[in-house]
Order: C-alpha cells, then structure tokens, then sequence
C-alpha cells in the first residue's frame, strides 16, 4: 500500500484538517500519478457539506485531477513515467455493456466508480485528489496537451467536459444560437467551446460584473437573467440554452425562448424538484434535458480541442489550508473561475 498525505473533513460542518490514506499497490494496468493540481468543484462543496444527503465520512473530495505519471504496473500501454495526464469524475466501470462499449462510461449499466464517495471494486470508499497521489487504471485516465498547463487543466476534467459533452451531442456549431446560463466555473469554459464550435453564444447572468470577461472568452451578447425584457427578446430564439445554475429556476419562461425542436439542458442540480407548465414544452415541440459528463474517450477529445483553440480553464490557486475559505467563497459565487489546490501544500505544517 502506498501511503500518501491528504486533507479530509469528518462531517457537514467540520474543517479540512490534514490525514494520511492508503493507496492500492500498483495492478498489471494500474497508473501511479502524482497529484500537482486538484480543482474544488461545486459538488465537491455539497458532497463535503452533505448537501445530497450520501456522503460517507471521512471524505477526502477532488474529481479535477492533473498531474504526472509517476509509476506503472507491468501491462501498462497507454501511458508512460513522466506523462502529463488527468482523472475526472469517475474511475471505473463495467467496462462490458452496450453504453461503455460505445464510450459512455458515465452511464455504465452496472454502475460506475465515482472518484471518491464511491464504493471501488475492493469495497472500500474512493477517496479523491486532495491528495497527493492516486492509481487509476488506465483506461480511466486522459493525456494533457502540452500546451495547457496543468492548473487550468485540472478544471476542466469535470467543468470542460460537462459542457463540452452537451454542446457535442446537441451539434452545436455554425448558425445555432446558444445560451449559457450562468458564466463560473462551467459557463467560462462552456462559452469558448461554444464559440469555438461556432455557435452563436449569448451568455445569461445575474450581474453586469462578468460581461467583459464573457465578450472576451466569445460571446456575442451577455444581458441580465433578472431582466423581464430577455423572455421578449429571445423569444423563439435558441436552438440550444445549458443551465450551469444550481439556483431554481422559472423554467416556462427560459423555455419559451427555445425555437422550434429546441432544447434546454440543465447542468445545475437545483435543491428542490423543479416545476414547469407541460405547454412550454409542447409549444414548438420542446425538450428538457439533463447529462452527466463525457465518456473517456469524449474528455480526450475535449482536451485535445481545447489545445487546438487555445482555450484554458482560468483559475485561483490556493493552498491547501484554503479549502474551507474557498469552499465559502464558491458558494458565494467569489470566485473567478475556478479554485485550484497546490498540492505541494497538502502536507501538514
């Protein structure tokens, strides 16, 4: 076993405090990767909170892994000692069924292996990347391009690809209209893979402090989620709207600027069930959508377009005695655009 340092919290309202825990000895396709950047997502914040009512404690969080390859087991063939690589939100599945066959891991039949909170195959909880070092098997791992350094890298294998994945599957690209509600951790990234793809992107937000910054990254327009005049404006509008807000939301009004076959995909997770009027649908035969993140494979490619288009997640490092501040901060919105750990700082003092 190998032991390494890490930062847990033992309950909802508890620090972070320093630990150590075990990692599993290296198997024949077993990676060793040296943590150098773990990204604080959203739900790290309500998994560590227990704001989803599952978390098992003690809880070590971070599904926004970048760093180096360190080690392999003895089959290894994708990967090598001194790769750049990443670890997303999950680190197993089936491997056998029809969805992970066809490269969709994340909605593996027989249940896939979330990176931590999870029960791994050796029935012990997954315990994530504030730590120091993980072992994942390959086939549950991403090669970072050269040219993005690993601090924006690490977002971007949760927040890069949970839009990335959605704005691939509805085509987004050249004479689509698309609207991102919301401009964090996810929107920022959302709206240059958008605008990349050549899509039409209008940014909808709370306050005018972002706009620059969202003009900046591609979009074409930004104007206020608050003001009543956007529901007239865009009426019958966009072809595709990605709610990245875990607020709840009046969900008629957001859906009657879709155009006809249009649909709304929501990427926050609101805490109450939300409530819709069924004709907002069936007017220009609607839809409302839900997706988890992309498949392997998927997450490559987005790393790989991202690299292409120049496009980085934009990121505060913080040390590893921050995370309660910046847990605070997130869920205040105070952050532009996404907290990243030092890892070189998660040893205690």
């Amino acid at each position: 076993m190998i032991t390494v340092n890490a930062r847990t919290t033992y309950g909802p309202s508890e620090k972070f405090v320093p630990t150590t825990i075990t990692r599993r000895d290296l198997g024949p396709k077993d990676v060793l990767i040296d943590i150098a950047y773990a990204g604080i997502c959203h739900t790290d914040v309500g998994r560590s909170r227990s704001e989803f009512g599952s978390t098992h404690y003690p809880i070590v969080p971070g599904h926004e892994i970048a760093g180096v390859v360190s080690d392999v087991g003895p089959d290894v063939d994708l990967f090598s000692v001194g790769d750049r690589v990443g670890v997303g939100c999950f680190v197993d599945s089936c491997g056998h069924c029809d969805h992970c066959q066809a490269g969709l891991e994340p909605y593996c039949r027989n249940d896939r292996v979330l990176t931590y909170n999870s029960i791994g195959r050796d029935g012990n909880y997954t315990q994530g990347g504030y730590s120091e070092k993980i072992v994942v098997d390959q086939g549950y791992i991403v090669r970072i391009p050269d040219s993005i350094p690993l601090k924006s890298a690490a977002p971007m294998l949760c927040a890069g690809i949970t839009l990335y994945s959605p704005l691939r599957h509805w085509k987004a690209g050249p004479g689509m209209n698309v609207a991102i509600v919301g401009f964090g951790g996810l929107g920022h990234l959302g709206v240059s893979i958008s605008a990349a793809l050549g899509a039409n992107t209008t940014v909808l937000e709370l306050s005018e402090d972002k706009k620059h910054d969202a003009l900046r990254r591609g979009a074409i327009e930004y104007r206020l989620s608050t003001d009543p005049a956007i529901f007239d404006d865009f009426k019958d509008h966009f072809d595709l709207i990605l709610s990245t807000v875990p607020a709840d939301l009046n969900y008629d009004a957001f859906l009657r600027m879709l155009e006809l076959d249009g649909t709304m995909v929501n990427l926050g997770v609101p805490k109450s069930p939300i409530t819709l009027d069924v004709f907002s649908l069936l007017e220009n035969r609607r839809s409302l959508a839900g997706t988890r993140v992309g498949g392997i494979a998927e997450t490559q490619e987005m790393l790989d377009f991202c690299a292409e288009h120049g496009i980085r997640a934009e990121v505060e490092v913080i040390s590893a005695d921050d995370i309660d501040a910046a847990y605070d901060r997130v869920d205040a919105g105070d952050v532009r655009y996404r907290f990243v750990i030092d890892i070189s700082t998660m040893a205690a003092d």
